[in-house]
This record gives structure tokens, sequence and C-alpha cells, in this order.
């Protein structure tokens, strides 16, 4: 089994990868029970939407982790994977504005570039406020 961090960072490094846009990490422990970290990132069209999804998917099942499941495919405006420990959601950026789920979890997905790092974020070393703010994940 892959640790969380791996985990995120392979799914990071597929979306860097195809130039996602805004990629950030929310780190849920004791907030969900189904999942430990989300990344959120936004692709620029629903072909780069897909083509990031199918990127994760890819990078992940050649690390020996498949994903439990992939919603969203079809319309392509929002794709989840679920990798277990790491749930991945690629959207639209108008989607991502609409759900707003660095809003309904009360982080900030950015604040790691300007506090910190992956493994300060997963860490629990980075002031994750509202208010925190910046340009992505490293």
């Amino acid at each position: 089994m892959i640790d969380t961090k791996k985990l995120s960072r392979i799914a990071i490094d597929a979306l860097d990868e195809l130039k996602a846009v805004d990629i950030g990490v929310v780190d849920v422990r004791g907030k969900l029970d189904i999942t430990d970290v989300m990344i959120i990132a936004s692709g620029t069209s629903n072909r780069h939407v897909k083509a990031l999804a199918d990127s994760v998917v890819e990078m992940a099942k050649k690390k020996g982790v498949p994903p439990l499941g992939v919603e969203g495919e079809r319309e392509a405006e929002w794709i989840l994977i679920d990798l277990g420990d790491v749930v991945v959601h690629v959207m639209l950026p108008t989607v991502r504005e609409f759900y707003g789920l660095e809003r309904l979890w009360s982080v900030d997905t950015q604040a790691a570039e300007k506090n910190g790092t992956l493994d300060d974020v997963l860490d629990n070393n980075v002031d994750t406020s509202p208010d925190a703010t910046s340009s992505g994940v490293r």
C-alpha cells in the first residue's frame, strides 16, 4: 500500500505534467471518514479536464494504485478520481467556482505555495485559514 503523501505526489505530478491550473491540496483528515486528502485542479476546457483526469488514472495505475472509481468522464466538466486515501477533483474553472469545495472545507487550497510544500500541508505545518493566499502547490 502506498502512503498518502506519495499518492498525492503521484496525482499532483500527473496534473502538473499536463499543465493543470491552480492545483490545490485540502487535508480533510478528521473532517471526512472516506478520504484523507482532496486534490483539486482546473482544466482550461472539457478536453483538457478529461486529459488531466486520464493522466491521473494512468499514472496511478502505473504505480500500482488503480482508482476505486472515476465519475463525470462523459461531461468532463467535473471529473472525480477516487484513489482511496486521495480523491482528485478536476474541474472547469466555472464549475470549481460554483461548487466552491475549498470554501466548503474552509481551507484555501493555494496556501501551500506561500506557506510551505505538499509535505507541510499534509503534516499540518501550513496556515490553511481562508485568509491564506498564493498560486498553487509545490
